[in-house]
């Protein structure tokens, strides 16, 4: 007579099932399993990345990711907790980290020039491989954004987050609400180009530097240590700070 191994089965909640085709979406999931596999491995398969996880049940018990999963088992899937402390459990995701920098995928040069104007540390390069971007991500301490999954999978990537939303505006203010930077916006003191914060510079000294008509037109001027771009108040500055106050609700919440 021939026994068939039970089904393992996995649920994931809340936001994690952003992942999942939809018809898979907040149901109970049952695999087959052959062979005992790490509970990261198991995980990924679904597509689902471990930097997005904050708990992990295997048959009620917290567990970490390279607790081994068996043919039966049950597990459950938890994102960040926002709302209440899982200080008693194992808690998989490390602690976020102090200063919110962030690294960006090629893909995202867009969104890289709107945080730096908002006066966050953004480190992009157009054609950077994954392997730069995992390495640097993890050397320097910052959050990975992308939106392939896959690079955020790398066991090297520790912090990282993959976009919902596809449209560059619209991801900042995702971004902006998912790790709580409203208050820590710091308009115009970055370098949209190469990230470098910005110095005050004198009119004085921008003249020959800037048209004429700019340099009579202002008084306050700002430049770039790294490629000596410089910055003032003009119709382009206007547009953004009127964008920038659509952000005004997530900054007083």
């Amino acid at each position: 007579m021939r026994f068939s191994r039970p089904n393992t089965c996995i649920r994931f909640y809340a936001e994690l099932n952003d992942h999942l085709p939809s018809h898979l979406q907040y149901h109970t999931l049952e695999q087959p399993l052959v062979t005992p596999t790490s509970a990261k491995d198991f995980i990924e398969s679904f597509g689902v990345p471990h930097t997005e996880i904050d708990l992990i049940l295997i048959n009620g018990v917290s567990a970490g990711f390279d607790r081994l999963f068996h043919p039966g088992d049950r597990l459950s899937v938890y994102p960040v907790f926002e709302s209440f402390d899982i200080a008693p459990e194992v808690r998989v995701r490390p602690l976020p980290l102090r200063d919110s920098r962030f690294v960006l995928d090629v893909h995202l040069g867009k969104l890289a020039a709107y945080l730096r104007m908002l006066g966050f540390d953004a480190w992009y390069r157009s054609c950077s491989p994954d392997k730069e971007l995992a390495e640097v991500s993890s050397a320097e301490r910052r959050i990975l954004l992308t939106r392939d999954r896959g690079l955020l999978m790398r066991s090297q990537v520790t912090h990282g987050y993959w976009l919902r939303l596809s449209d560059s505006w619209r991801q900042v203010a995702e971004i902006v609400d998912r790790f709580d930077l409203a208050r820590a916006i710091r308009p115009f003191t970055r370098c949209m180009a190469c990230n470098a914060p910005l110095a005050d510079i004198s009119k004085d000294r921008v003249r020959g530097l800037v048209p004429p008509r700019i340099a009579e037109l202002h008084d306050e001027f700002r430049q770039c240590p790294d490629c000596g771009r410089i910055y003032w108040r003009g119709s382009h500055y206007r547009r953004m700070e009127s964008w920038i106050r659509e952000l005004a609700p997530l900054r007083s919440a």
